[in-house]
């Protein structure tokens, strides 16, 4: 490659000093050039979560150029906590364009509102919440009824119907590829119908990060920024950031009972049935959701970095091992999506 070949564009970082520079090609031995500052080798490579980062910011920054009417959808969760951080960095130092909203079953946890409510705040930007509650008293929903009930599976409509309500036709969301199979096969722009429900066949081609977003009215775009995002990506970027998350994220002490396998807290929301002890155990959640579905695991991880240690042990997703939701049948998430959930 001869020189006066642009390559890319770097911003880099040395001694203190930010220094923009274009890495060109110079011969064929190197296929870019060293920098130096002050007598510092640069390098301009960038890490994985910068390129992760530049990657979700730049997914961020086209949608806000091509559609009328996108939304954040923000359900307090470390996900949606990051993909958060995420706009906020696409757009600073002026304000996020466009509103968050949280699909709410009334039965999360307290700590997820709190965070959830203080966050919105600091950002000054606007929340709309769409209620699963709503959606019961209008009749448009019945809600389950027994020891097993969950508002989990009502929340397809409500959010659908905040969509519409709104006129909303792209919703961001932070689903990741390597959460469980429904979500491994999903593109980053994922196109819904007038009804809301993914159709493989509607689905466009993504090549060379190009992305399609063309639409009719009544329908709309579902866009997932962290698509290729790891669970532990996640808390590294958390880290790395100084990012927030809500305290049960952390070991903590809490009443939980076992059912089929999974830890569950005591909470109004939740039916204990014979046979089943509740008892104070030292735990964390690993996802945050419904608490009637969301189950917690053992852990004495305190801080983020034992956090990153222990997922970087796990072999089990974070949904495969604390979603209920996700157990109802062998493709209960995959029926979910087509439905229009996420």
């Amino acid at each position: 490659m001869g020189c006066g070949e642009t390559i890319a564009i770097f911003h880099l970082q040395c001694c203190g000093v930010v220094v923009a520079e274009l890495a060109k090609a110079c011969g064929t031995n190197l296929p870019f050039l060293p920098l130096f500052w002050n007598g510092c080798v640069v390098n301009y490579e960038l890490s994985h979560l910068k390129t992760l980062e530049a990657e979700s910011i730049h997914i961020i920054r086209e949608v806000a150029a091509e559609f009328e009417r996108p939304v954040l959808l923000f359900s307090g969760g470390k996900d949606s906590i990051v993909m958060l951080r995420l706009a906020e960095k696409a757009f600073w130092p002026a304000k996020i364009p466009f509103p968050v909203m949280h699909v709410d079953t009334g039965h999360n946890f307290e700590e997820v509102y709190e965070y959830r409510d203080r966050r919105v705040a600091e950002l000054g930007i606007k929340l709309v919440i769409a209620s699963v509650q709503d959606s019961i008293d209008s009749g448009k929903q019945v809600e389950q009824k027994g020891p097993r009930a969950s508002r989990n599976q009502l929340q397809t409509m409500t959010l659908l119907d905040g969509l519409e309500e709104h006129g909303f036709d792209a919703a961001f969301g932070g689903a990741r590829r390597d959460e469980e199979k429904a979500r491994s096969k999903e593109r980053v722009y994922s196109f819904r119908d007038e009804f809301g429900q993914w159709d493989p066949k509607n689905q466009r081609p993504e090549l060379w990060s190009l992305y399609n977003g063309r639409h009719l009215r009544g329908e709309h775009i579902r866009i997932f920024p962290l698509s290729n995002w790891t669970e532990l990506d996640i808390w590294q970027y958390i880290a790395e950031d100084g990012i927030e998350v809500p305290k049960i994220y952390y070991a903590h002490e809490r009443e939980v009972f076992e059912r089929d396998g999974m830890l569950l807290a005591v909470t109004e929301f939740v039916t204990v049935m014979e046979g089943e002890t509740p008892e104070t155990r030292t735990v964390r959640f690993r996802t945050v959701g419904d608490a009637s579905c969301t189950g917690a695991v053992e852990s004495d991880a305190q801080t983020v970095q034992q956090v990153i240690d222990e997922v970087s042990a796990t072999r089990v997703t974070e949904r495969g091992a604390t979603r209920a939701d996700d157990r109802a049948s062998e493709a209960a998430m995959e029926d979910r999506k087509r439905q229009g959930y996420f």
